[in-house]
């Protein structure tokens, strides 16, 4: 089976409210589709998410690397040689990570379905279902509670409470949030890089010495301040997850090698799709570091992919797969099935879709 041409595209879903974090507010999704044809007929699907503020890739930027350099590095290949496809899709261009990430995972799709296999037991198939926490996004205290009870209300049980905007109002709203769905909900906070060093130890022990019970505070200062991020890890007691500052398997061994933090958030959209996930995920696995799946603001397209690789991985421990509970509707049927705060994987090959 022979990679004979790439397709672009787009994909769209409105947000059901308003997604708000620390870097940017965004309505409604429209990301890149991308469909990778071969010599038999069979197509295999991916999605690639413009996230600027980010990765620093556009639509247009998405685009342009596919169809300029990704797809003349490995148009021709025969996909039994993935590891190979792998290798020239990451030397095809420097970063762009959304954009290979979309190849990437249209290619495992397909070898998915050369196989006739589900995308997740090829990987590793270590669990067929997933648990997820949903969202609340940042604004005033009492719009945060009331998502924050609406999402309870949906079935969900693990909560990613938005932060960072402003720090003096952070540890009322977590507070709030807290007081109003009870002990027995799970509360994770995400700064978004929102804070400084000094701001994030002084709130996260306000948090502390409050009782909220945090699970872990996600990437509380910049990405490029790991002298920053060792000093949030060392002085406080809850868990520090680092995500906009790891990309790739080297940025791990970096914050690992640092101690920086005490858990990685691996998106495929920053690691350039699954192959180099899988590199990463180990590394961290190596050092005793479990990791958390995420995503950025994506469809079922390329939010199923993450999954199949989530279900795949023992040191996969936590999960931020929401983005088709955020949505209005689902913009394409078929992969694994997302009911409330459950993912569950399917027998049907590759990620699942059929076009």
């Amino acid at each position: 089976m022979k990679i004979t041409d790439i397709v672009v595209g787009e994909v769209e879903a409105p947000l059901i409210t308003p997604f708000k974090t620390a870097l940017r507010t965004v309505y409604s999704i429209r990301n890149v589709a991308v469909y990778v044809h071969t010599d038999n007929g069979q197509v295999g699907i991916g999605e690639a998410a413009p996230t600027a503020v980010i990765t620093g890739e556009t639509r247009a930027s998405i685009k342009r690397a596919i169809e300029g350099y990704i797809k003349p590095a490995i148009v021709g290949m025969d996909l039994d040689d993935i590891a190979q496809i792998m290798d020239r899709l990451d030397k095809s261009i420097y970063k762009n990570t959304s954009a290979k990430a979309a190849v990437d995972m249209a290619v495992y799709d397909l070898f998915g379905k050369r196989y006739q296999t589900p995308l997740y037991k090829i990987l590793g198939g270590y669990r067929k279902e997933l648990v997820t926490d949903i969202t609340i996004s940042v604004n005033d205290k009492e719009e945060m509670v009331k998502d924050s009870l609406d999402a309870v209300k949906r079935g969900f049980t693990i909560l990613k409470v938005k932060v960072g905007k402003d720090p003096i109002g952070d540890v009322e709203r977590v507070v709030a949030i807290r007081e109003a769905v009870g002990p027995d909900i799970t509360l994770r906070v995400d700064a978004n890089q929102g804070w400084t060093p000094k701001q994030a130890v002084r709130i996260i022990r306000a948090l502390e010495d409050a009782n909220t019970n945090i699970e872990l505070v996600e990437q509380p200062v910049h990405h490029d301040d790991l002298a920053g991020m060792q000093y949030v890890t060392a002085n406080t007691f809850t868990n520090i997850l680092a995500d906009e500052s790891v990309f790739s398997s080297k940025d791990a061994f970096t914050i690992i090698e640092k101690r920086a933090a005490d858990f990685i958030n691996i998106k495929l959209m920053k690691t350039g799709g699954i192959f180099q996930a899988q590199k990463l995920c180990q590394i961290a696995e190596a050092n005793g570091i479990g990791c958390m799946i995420g995503c950025m603001l994506e469809t079922k397209v390329s939010v199923s992919a993450a999954a199949h690789f989530a279900a795949s991985q023992k040191n996969i421990t936590m999960v931020d797969l929401d983005g088709p509970s955020l949505c209005m509707k689902d913009p394409i049927a078929g992969g694994p099935l997302f009911e409330s705060e459950r993912i569950t994987m399917t027998d049907h090959a590759g990620i699942g879709f059929s076009l």
